[in-house]
């Protein structure tokens, strides 16, 4: 027993003589502290920072979404990747294309995002505007135009020569134009690029006159195939169908980017833009 009390009496001597040091230590460190706080640094031009460092922006490669695109297909920019409005989640918009992937590049999904409460399809909302700037972006010059000097509504129609259901819709411009309809075309020859009906449509566009060489081709009139020329928008058109997400055609979209799919009578298209309109509101 006398034993274990003097080692116990040992220790706490040694935890005494230790504390007793380590205020000797912090009293020591107080007092130089203090003399530093009164001293007057010498000033060194060499370590202080410049305005311009200051004023430096950050490394681009600090942005988190530099380590996404090394996932995503090349030729992504950082401007493709947004935040979402999920927490920890980004939105990739190429075209009209909306996909989503997770802020640590481990997973990525494609669907539609909606909000619970207003029951809103957010990435629809995000599809149409890409829509309205992707065919805002080309000047009318470059379509083939069809309508009323005042018009209600203006759709822009992805056509192509040979399709059946676009030559029905062509078929009932009149009416179309009489309910206030512009019709503006744009072609997207679904056959793809060296195939009659992308050939028909530079035919088209190098006629003195696309409108009435339109209504020709599509009501099966025999064309001049020879009468080519160079600079027609065929190729731009058809990659920019395929950016919005034409699958088909007629493509129809309206003034505010909605996507109406295939042909529908004009009474019954008028109906569904009218519905769209006061869906928005």
């Amino acid at each position: 027993m006398s034993r274990i009390l003097a080692v116990f009496a040992l220790l706490a001597c040694a935890a005494g003589l230790n504390v007793r040091a380590a205020q000797t230590d912090a009293a020591h460190a107080d007092a130089a502290r203090a003399d530093a706080a009164h001293a007057v640094p010498a000033a060194d031009p060499a370590q202080a920072p410049s305005d311009a460092a200051r004023a430096a922006p950050a490394d681009p490669s600090a942005d988190p979404r530099a380590a996404l695109l090394k996932r995503l297909p090349a030729g992504s920019k950082l401007e493709d990747l947004r935040p979402s409005p999920i927490a920890g989640i980004y939105e990739f918009v190429q075209g009209a294309e909306v996909s989503y992937l997770t802020a640590d590049g481990k997973y990525f999904f494609d669907g539609n995002l909606y909000d619970m409460n207003s029951r809103e399809n957010l990435t629809e909302v995000q599809r149409t505007h890409a829509r309205v700037a992707m065919i805002n972006a080309v000047p009318e010059s470059q379509m083939v135009i069809f309508g009323p000097s005042n018009p209600l509504y203006t759709i822009t129609v992805f056509t192509d020569v040979d399709c059946a259901y676009c030559r029905k819709l062509h078929s009932e411009m009149a009416e179309l134009n009489h309910l206030g309809v512009r019709v503006r075309y744009m072609f997207f020859p679904r056959t793809g690029p060296n195939t009659d009906s992308w050939k028909k449509a530079e035919v088209v566009w190098c006629s003195p006159d696309r409108n009435a060489a339109l209504t020709r081709a599509k009501s099966g009139a025999a064309l001049d195939m020879s009468k080519t020329c160079a600079g027609t928008p065929i190729a731009r058109e058809y990659a920019l169908g395929q950016s919005i997400g034409v699958r088909g055609t007629p493509a129809i979209l309206t003034e505010k980017g909605d996507y109406i799919e295939g042909y529908m009578p004009p009474r019954e298209l008028v109906q569904q833009i009218k519905d769209m309109q006061l869906a928005k509101r």
